[in-house]
């Protein structure tokens, strides 16, 4: 068994749990530990904040490897609203990424969506879809709308 399928194995029993080894990974740039979160399907997707569509693992791997070049990422999952369905997991979330500049320390936002599915493997993620935020969303107030449009 590969380190990848080891660690995939032992990752947890819920999508939290993958949630949580996903951003942890991010901050280690930790790129076998940060694949092992996603399902083994060949149509799972990644779309980072300005950037194209990446369909599948070697697109997806590829695109963290050349993040993790430039090295880690301070990113930390804030507000998270969850749904549940049956073998679905949908987490909306704000990402605080924690950047040096020349000012000093300072926070990038960033809205994300992970999508989880319940497989033979246990809880992986099938989709990160993540566009720029703003200070603006970081500060309003955490409601959740009562109906949907």
């Amino acid at each position: 068994m590969s380190k990848a399928k080891l660690q995939a194995a032992t990752i947890g029993g819920s999508a939290d749990d993958v949630e949580t080894a996903f951003y942890e990974a991010l901050q280690n740039a930790d790129l076998d530990k940060l694949m092992a979160c996603w399902a083994d399907e060949d149509d799972i997707v990644c779309v980072h904040p300005g950037g194209p569509r990446l369909v599948g693992s070697g697109a997806i791997r590829a695109a963290f490897e050349a993040m993790f070049a430039n090295g880690s990422i301070s990113a930390r999952p804030e507000r998270v609203h969850r749904v549940h369905a049956l073998g679905s997991s949908v987490h909306n979330l704000l990402e605080r990424i924690d950047v040096l500049t020349p000012e000093g320390p300072r926070h990038a936002w960033v809205v994300a969506t992970n999508v989880y599915h319940k497989t033979a493997q246990g809880w992986r993620m099938v989709a990160h879809h993540a566009s720029p935020g703003t200070a603006r969303e970081a500060e309003a107030p955490a409601e959740r709308p009562s109906m949907l449009h």
